[in-house]
């Protein structure tokens, strides 16, 4: 199969003038550029005390609102966000030589979206999310037992949504669009929230 073309300029008359128009763009070229996993991305968070991590998740949607993940609340990740409701997400798509950061404040996406979303998730999915208190340290033995017993427990039923388990949303307030080109002189743009509009710049690579 034969490579996609790499642009080779990133113009200010290229980009969309909202973000989240532009990411779309980029996002549809990476799902035919590269099929395995395009949605998966670095989310970046920080304890109270400023202390950071960082892990991959998949992006399950975006919109104007912001773009939501979904995890279980009680794990790393989700106390750090409740202590410091900040995140930072990176896109990374080789197959393009692009990738895509974006910063801004989380929070929760409504039980009605967490809800419909779980229903759609495949059953051994639903519950693994019930059998693992993510984060926590366990035996070699305990998740495949906790998990026979809730397959013996839902044989009949449908699985419901642990209490725990829900959605995050990030709701940029940057956004940078790089494209690499030879010589390192690679193309970066950032998008910057200003009253109700966003400021586009170029910045050096």
């Amino acid at each position: 199969m034969s490579q996609p073309a790499i642009p080779t300029a990133l113009r200010r008359s290229d980009l969309a003038s909202d973000p989240v128009d532009q990411f779309r763009r980029w996002f549809l070229q990476a799902e035919a550029a590269q099929p395995d996993l395009p949605e998966a991305m670095t989310l970046a968070t920080a304890d109270a005390g400023g202390r950071p991590s960082a892990r991959m998740v998949l992006l399950k949607g975006f919109d104007e609102r912001g773009f939501v993940f979904y995890t279980n609340r009680t794990s790393r990740k989700g106390r750090e966000l409740s202590q410091n409701p900040g995140a930072a997400l990176l896109f990374w798509w080789p197959a393009l030589e692009r990738q895509v950061r974006i910063e801004g404040r989380v929070g929760w996406v409504s039980e009605e979206e967490s809800e419909s979303y779980f229903q759609t998730r495949p059953r051994g999915s639903q519950l693994s999310a019930w059998a693992s208190e993510q984060s926590s340290v366990v035996n070699d033995d305990a998740l495949p037992a906790r998990l026979r017993a809730l397959e013996q427990e839902y044989l009949d039923k449908d699985v419901i949504r642990p209490p725990q388990w829900g959605g995050f949303r990030v709701v940029p307030e940057y956004f940078e669009f790089w494209q690499g080109k030879p010589n390192r002189l690679h193309d970066r743009f950032r998008y910057r929230r200003h009253q109700k509009g966003w400021i586009i710049e170029r910045l050096a690579p």
